[in-house]
């Protein structure tokens, strides 16, 4: 595939898995081998893992939109810089259902292979989403 196929394909997570919940685009963007670096509430690092992920974590945003701001690429492997905004209508994970607003930003890379995306890394806010719902920090004494 070529560098703007790459990035094309990319763009497909946070525009398609995560902002329209489509998991039927899931199974076609994500080869069947598919490793999720970064699992998330004890989902298996597998494709079927990362659409449970997704669909638990738009039951507490449904109205979540993810924006792409920028794309990169190089070889077998595409970058993209996303920006997450939603209401929290559900409970997600501790938190009960606020009515809040959140936004945060991350990053994912991805290796691609033969037109479908093998592995994904995520490096997102979470400490920040976290305190947008609530969550008080307090450091050690």
């Amino acid at each position: 595939m070529s560098l703007d196929e790459n990035k094309a394909l990319a763009r497909r997570i946070p525009e398609e898995i995560w902002s329209k919940g489509d998991m039927a685009a899931a199974d076609v963007i994500l080869a069947a081998d598919f490793v999720n670096h970064n699992p998330a509430f004890d989902h298996p690092p597998t494709r079927d893992g990362y659409k449970q992920t997704v669909t638990q974590f738009r039951a507490a945003f449904p109205d979540l939109n993810m924006t792409v701001e920028d794309v990169l690429a190089e070889g077998d492997k595409a970058v993209v810089r996303f920006r997450a905004r939603g209401t929290q209508l559900g409970p997600f994970g501790a938190f009960p259902a606020s009515g809040r607003s959140i936004e945060f930003t991350g990053t994912g890379t991805m290796r691609v292979r033969d037109g479908q995306i093998l592995e994904l890394w995520v490096n997102g806010d979470l400490l920040g989403l976290m305190q947008q719902l609530g969550a008080v920090i307090t450091p050690p004494a």
